[in-house]
């Protein structure tokens, strides 16, 4: 049976929405002047199209997309600081559909500001790269934003752990000083134990910790994984495995209840990203994986950590 007829759409937990505002904080980066030009050179060195300067209609393609292939849902992330208001104008217009992630520093002065003024506005995941910022997951700050998470009840705290490599960075040419030595799985425990009421997503299985995502996932219940990108992090595994042994020991170990679907896509030309589905489904095929438990997987653990209504 081809995914398309699933009983309930699919949901996407790992979509990255580059806006015309991402683009434009790039180009700043570079420490280019934001004007048109300037972020049209950015867009073509990266290979993409220019996204409608409207986050409304950015996101109505997107919609488009997204229905071509029976995808009824997704997370949107603001992919850098500061883009956090075109996702929110986004998910604002289509609150059904579109779900926002926002990232932030929690090292910041102005950490608690960000997350209150997003929260209040209603984004739904709070975004954490420890390896990017630097800090570890016991810094009291971390707990702060945490709390904040916990007094409005559905918020997601997202955590990338694990390998970090964002390849537009390196296009364009700007410095990635991530330390790795942030990124172990494990340092979520405390913090997870210490707030059972809030879920917590660590996205790609750990991208290479898949071991202690998996400890981890077993000590807290809380904890979920989102099964996104091609997870290339599976060639660094000491025994040869594959995607298919990676699912195995993840649905013994936490269930079909805490794995959320994800495709990492980014932008168009390419749209959404198929592909990640498709080998995905191949896995499920191979290990015999229940049609009751696919969907899960690839909707409905979202869509009830999300509060939207299932038939």
């Amino acid at each position: 049976m081809p995914y398309s007829q699933l009983p309930r759409p699919i949901a996407d937990a790992h979509l990255h929405f580059f806006s015309y505002n991402y683009f434009r904080l790039l180009t700043a980066e570079r420490g280019e002047d934001s004007g048109e030009a300037a972020i049209q050179q950015t867009v073509n060195t990266l290979g993409w199209e220019m996204p409608d300067k409207s986050p409304v209609l950015f996101a109505e393609r997107w919609l488009l997309e997204m229905e071509r292939h029976h995808v009824g849902q997704a997370a949107i992330m603001a992919s850098v600081p500061g883009d956090e208001d075109s996702v929110a104008e986004a998910m604002a217009a289509f609150r059904a559909r579109l779900f926002g992630y926002f990232f932030v520093n929690p090292l910041i002065d102005d950490a608690p500001a960000v997350v209150r003024r997003n929260l209040n506005r209603g984004m739904k995941g709070i975004c954490l790269l420890p390896a990017m910022h630097r800090y570890w997951m016991r810094e009291p700050r971390v707990d702060m934003v945490v709390k904040l998470a916990a007094e409005v009840p559905g918020t997601i705290v997202f955590v990338h752990c694990g390998l970090l490599a964002v390849g537009v960075r390196g296009k364009l040419g700007l410095p990635s000083n991530f330390d790795m030595s942030f990124s172990n799985p494990i340092d979520l425990h405390a913090l997870a134990l210490r707030f059972p009421t809030v879920n917590f997503v660590v996205p790609h299985f750990g991208a290479g910790y898949f071991r202690e995502a998996l400890l981890l996932g077993h000590l807290c219940p809380n904890v979920y994984f989102d099964t996104s990108s091609p997870n290339s992090w599976i060639r660094f595994q000491e025994s040869n495995i594959g995607l298919a042994d990676v699912f195995r020991k993840a649905l013994d170990v936490v269930g079909p209840k805490r794995l959320l679907f994800g495709s990492n896509s980014t932008g168009f030309p390419k749209g959404w990203d198929a592909s990640i589905l498709e080998a995905q489904w191949r896995v499920f095929e191979e290990l015999g994986v229940s049609l009751e438990d696919r969907q899960a997987i690839l909707g409905d653990n979202f869509r009830r950590l999300m509060g939207v209504a299932q038939d």
